[in-house]
């Protein structure tokens, strides 16, 4: 094997993990409809909203100790511990008898998606001959957007071919214990981190990967300059927190914390940690629901790689113009759609709605309360969220959790053609702006002796966001409709606009020595 096969392989070995968290993070929007009613969790609940959102709780605390357990440890040894953090999470939420323990199976995974989501390309950048350096980190980025993609495709998958919904969710969960696995057992042929070993005294052996990597001769090269820069950052004051929130850098903190903010305030993981419900909110059922979800998963991988292409040659700001631009439209698109459907029960969504309930096997109790519908027959309802307060005052809470996309189904009238393509405009948006652009932004715009410092404060800032997205997302549909909360977002993507074209610089091109000199004042 030549070296520069050899380094691709360890690359795309280690760059599974983050297949593992796209995974992981996406999978969980199609058991979400199943696993609420085996634990009993009322429809939009909190509780609803922070058993998606739990992940990401996990994700945080991740980071917090990814960094210091990566120069502790060294960057494989946390890897693998990533690949166990997966797989101990999947087959714990996959067995979980309630409620609390599947809450604490996905915090597990979240520790790993936390961890992973630093040590991978930290471990490939400091592993990659410069020259590949980019590409073979985009390999981190790109199965990030795949494991997404994938997940989509196994749910439908499940979604089709296992009947009892118990049964259903649990394997739609549980099946990531298989590539974790693979995962782990890879990354015993991954070699420890040169830059680590180096720092901690293992001379011969860096060497041994260096040489492997490049060769004899510029093998040295490499020693001698990790050895020198290891030096020089010892010598290097460290940044501290005082440093980051001095007064000279107002400007890049405004950047930071605010591309950080909208990146995740329009919904990204709204959309993607609830594809399924949203699209049988739209009256598809639960077949359609769950291809296109994995319509917009198939969306997000393609225009993440014309990202990849786009963000040197057209730059960061035009890509943010077009992204926020293409979010705060598609978004609109969805809210409108949404504001145009109608609810009616009459009798033939009645005859067809109990077709399907008595095909499912429904207990007695829900058939019974599913008939005291047939009172609202022949009235129409222009909103959704009082169509849904009369249903369930017809039909009690436990009948309602069950058969609340069902009824749905029967009852709404839109234009469910406008709403896939909103969100898959909306995907496409985000995919090519906000998604990728956010973080070459915050590597460009602070200086070096704070930046690791730095983005781990707007990453953390950035999984705050996400986290009370995610959480009061399923509330906001049943209390506000689906209306509201699209052009909620909407409205924000349309401020994000306008945050871009007043702060936002462009940089590319530019060094980062004249990024420093113009952003710190």
């Amino acid at each position: 094997m030549t070296k520069k096969y050899y380094t691709v392989l360890i690359s795309l070995i280690v760059a599974l993990g983050g297949f593992l968290l796209g995974f992981d993070s996406a999978v969980i929007s199609g058991a979400t409809p199943f696993y609420k009613e085996t634990f009993g969790l009322n429809s939009g609940s909190m509780l609803i909203g922070f058993s998606v959102s739990s992940l990401i709780l996990g994700s945080i605390l991740g980071n917090i100790i990814a960094g210091k357990m990566a120069d502790r440890l060294g960057r494989r040894k946390v890897l693998r511990m990533t690949a166990v953090l997966f797989a101990v999470s999947a087959i714990g939420s996959a067995f979980a008898p309630e409620i609390i323990s599947f809450l604490v199976a996905r915090i597990i995974g979240g520790l790993g998606v936390g961890m992973a989501i630093l040590v991978a390309p930290m471990y490939i950048a400091e592993i990659a001959p410069r020259k590949l350096r980019g590409t073979l980190v985009t390999f981190n980025q790109l199965n990030i957007v795949l494991g997404i993609s994938i997940a989509y495709f196994s749910n439908y998958y499940f979604q089709q071919n296992i009947a009892g919904p118990d049964l259903k969710w649990r394997l739609m969960l549980g099946v990531e214990t298989v590539p974790a696995i693979i995962y782990l057992v890879l990354l015993y042929v991954v070699p420890r981190s040169p830059r680590w070993l180096i720092q901690k005294g293992f001379n011969d052996e860096a060497l041994g990967v260096l040489k492997k990597i490049h060769g004899d001769t510029q093998s040295e090269i490499e020693f001698k300059e990790i050895s020198d820069s290891l030096r020089e950052e010892k010598k290097q004051e460290k940044g501290s927190w005082a440093d980051v929130f001095s007064s000279k850098m107002k400007t890049v903190l405004i950047i930071g914390f605010g591309i950080a903010f909208f990146q995740q305030i329009t919904g990204i993981n709204a959309i993607f940690y609830y594809a399924p419900m949203i699209f049988e909110m739209a009256g598809g059922g639960k077949d359609a629901a769950f291809i296109q979800a994995a319509i917009l998963g198939v969306t997000n991988v393609v225009m993440t790689i014309v990202a990849m292409f786009l963000i040197d040659s057209l730059g960061r700001k035009p890509l943010l113009y077009i992204g926020a631009t293409g979010i705060c439209i598609s978004l609109a698109i969805v809210g409108f759609s949404f504001m145009n459907a109608k609810y009616q029960i009459n009798e033939s969504t009645m005859k067809s709605l109990m077709e399907e309930v008595s095909q499912n096997n429904a207990s007695s109790i829900h058939v019974t309360n599913l008939q005291n519908l047939s009172t609202l027959e022949n009235g129409q309802i222009d909103n959704e969220v009082t169509f849904f307060k009369m249903v369930k005052e017809k039909v009690g809470q436990e009948t309602y959790n069950s058969y609340k996309e069902t009824i749905l189904k029967h009852s709404i009238t839109i234009n469910s053609i406008w709403v896939l393509i909103g969100l898959i405009l909306f995907v496409a948006s985000f995919a090519i702006s906000m998604g990728p652009v956010m973080w070459t932004l915050l590597s460009e715009i602070f200086p070096n002796r704070l930046r690791g410092l730095a983005i781990s404060i707007m990453g953390f800032w950035n999984s705050i966001v996400s986290f009370s997205v995610a959480t009061i997302f399923p509330v906001q549909l049943e209390q506000m409709g689906s209306t509201s909360t699209y052009l909620i977002y909407s409205l924000f993507s349309l401020i994000s606009l306008i945050f871009v074209w007043k702060f936002i610089p462009e940089t590319k091109g530019k060094s980062l020595e004249e990024l420093e000199k113009k952003l710190i004042k």
